[in-house]
């Protein structure tokens, strides 16, 4: 009887979806707590709406970050993404690709502003996390922890 591996990371990449209103300043606020609290956000990117604006964003420290949005009143879901490391922007093709070929679905995508070790990653929300690290997997790409992101 074979033994099935696991792909998934056993440390899974938390992202953060903060919900904040349409004003002057709400982002600085958010971003300004987190670095003031040595919270480095790793990877984010902002979906504009009428009234309010989903900032979703990966820290290097989510405990912290957790704690500090509770303590300040910035509404917040938490969920993971995969986090694909990838050598540079022409990888991004086989990424989707491998997806693709497993017909999983991308609900949306974005990338990291920095890494520790100075390599490009790609956050991915995808229909089958755990498909989707096996599928990524098998096409030779790394699929991140959060260790592997935090400083």
């Amino acid at each position: 009887m074979a033994t099935q591996i696991s792909t998934s990371p056993v440390d899974p990449v938390k992202q953060f979806s903060v919900f904040a209103e349409n004003r002057l300043g709400r982002l600085y606020d958010l971003t300004t707590l987190l670095k003031d609290n040595n919270v480095h956000v790793m990877a984010i990117t902002v979906l504009d709406t009428t009234d309010s604006a989903i900032v979703r964003f990966v820290v290097d420290d989510p405990d912290k970050a957790r704690e500090l949005m509770i303590n300040n009143d910035f509404p917040y879901v938490e969920c993971v993404v995969l986090a694909v490391e990838i050598t540079d922007e022409s990888q991004m093709n086989g990424v989707l690709a491998a997806l693709f070929e497993a017909e999983i679905n991308i609900h949306y995508i974005y990338s990291f502003i920095k890494r520790p070790e100075g390599r490009c990653a790609l956050a991915i929300n995808a229909e089958d996390d755990d498909f989707a690290a096996q599928s990524l997997t098998k096409r030779g790409f790394r699929v991140l922890s959060q260790r592997d992101i935090s400083r």
